[in-house]
């Protein structure tokens, strides 16, 4: 009964992610995003992340055109600056250096 309570509690304190990325917390990138968590769920499912690396440059580009405009939909003051600054904020490999 103990390992159940334990194991409850850690899965409703486990923080929301994305599921083709499971390392970024959704939850904290839509709040700087000014989305709600929904938002930029849905918007980030068709987003291919590269996982443990730096993307390439043609693969940023290419999930940014996906991701940007689906979120521009629902926060209009979203810039590429901005998503660049929130994404590199919570890349599990550290900012991305251009």
């Amino acid at each position: 009964m103990r390992h159940l309570l334990v194991f409850a509690l850690v899965l409703f304190a486990a923080p929301a992610l994305a599921d083709n990325d499971p390392n970024r917390p959704t939850d904290k990138i839509a709040a700087d995003l000014g989305v709600e968590e929904t938002v930029f769920i849905d918007c980030f499912k068709p987003v291919n992340p590269e996982p443990g690396k730096y993307p390439a440059g043609a693969q940023q580009r290419a999930n940014k055109a996906i991701l940007l405009p689906c979120l521009q939909a629902a926060n209009p003051d979203i810039t590429n600056d901005l998503l660049d600054t929130v994404m590199d904020r919570y890349r599990p490999e550290g900012a991305f250096r251009k």
